[in-house]
């Protein structure tokens, strides 16, 4: 098969758009500013349109790029493109999530899934399905914080993400969350000892992503791009499921 006849078998699939767009009104990290544009020109006034838009690197779904949290590791610009694409497996836990907002995904589940599906490959995006992008639009549920200001909110826990990157080598995780911790694990363990491990790891993860309960466990593929950037620890992101039959 050659290119144009890959390119076109891919168009025939589903694509699911993983991605929430970008304004000043929606949820984010509490210690960044909310994003702003302003026009700069007009195409009534100087005959083209142009605006400047600023907002932090981690905003909306975004990449992190392992200097985020680790020093000495990669940029944003380091990552390669084929690092980009790659087969997308995701652990849905919805139902699991509904009943315990703190829910933290374990070895077990992992296990569990490849008892299911088989193995998860080196070199895979695996993506947690918590449904907590169903949130999105309602922001004080989407942080969910308790009366004394602790999040309960989803996350990985510390030894399924040392299985997926000691075990599995996996290249990249994602989330529907802010953060890589669930609330209760950043509160309990004062950080996100999550974040920090993956990305020492010298791996990336894709957070705040959205329509996961539409992509099946196994058999899709991610694609995430993203300005060229240069020394930059994260950008926003559109990232695409591409499904199976």
């Amino acid at each position: 098969m050659n290119t144009l006849d890959a390119m076109n078998y891919l168009k025939e699939k589903k694509w699911i758009d993983l991605s929430h767009g970008i304004h000043e009104s929606i949820p984010r990290f509490n210690a960044f500013d909310a994003s702003q544009e302003k026009t700069l020109f007009t195409i009534k006034e100087e005959g083209f349109f142009a605006k400047e838009y600023t907002f932090p690197t981690q905003y909306s779904t975004h990449i992190d790029a392992p200097i985020h949290f680790a020093k000495e590791k990669r940029y944003l610009h380091d990552i390669t493109l084929k690092e980009l694409v790659l087969p997308l497996y995701v652990i849905h836990k919805e139902d699991e999530v509904k009943e315990n907002h703190d829910y933290c995904v374990t070895v077990q589940d992992i296990l569990d899934f490849e008892t299911e599906f088989g193995l998860i490959p080196e070199g895979s995006f695996v993506a947690f399905a918590s449904g907590w992008s169903s949130r999105w639009e309602t922001i004080d549920a989407y942080y969910n914080y308790d009366e004394e200001g602790v999040a309960h909110t989803p996350g990985w826990s510390l030894p399924a993400l040392e299985y997926l990157s000691e075990v599995r080598n996996v290249t990249a995780i994602g989330h529907e969350t802010l953060d890589t911790d669930s609330g209760a694990d950043f509160k309990r363990n004062n950080g996100l000892l999550g974040e920090y491990y993956w990305l020492k790891q010298d791996k990336y993860q894709v957070e705040v992503m959205r329509n996961l309960n539409l992509v099946p466990a196994v058999g899709s593929v991610i694609i995430t791009s993203f300005p060229n950037m240069l020394n930059a620890p994260g950008f926003p992101v559109r990232s695409i499921a591409i499904l199976p039959d």
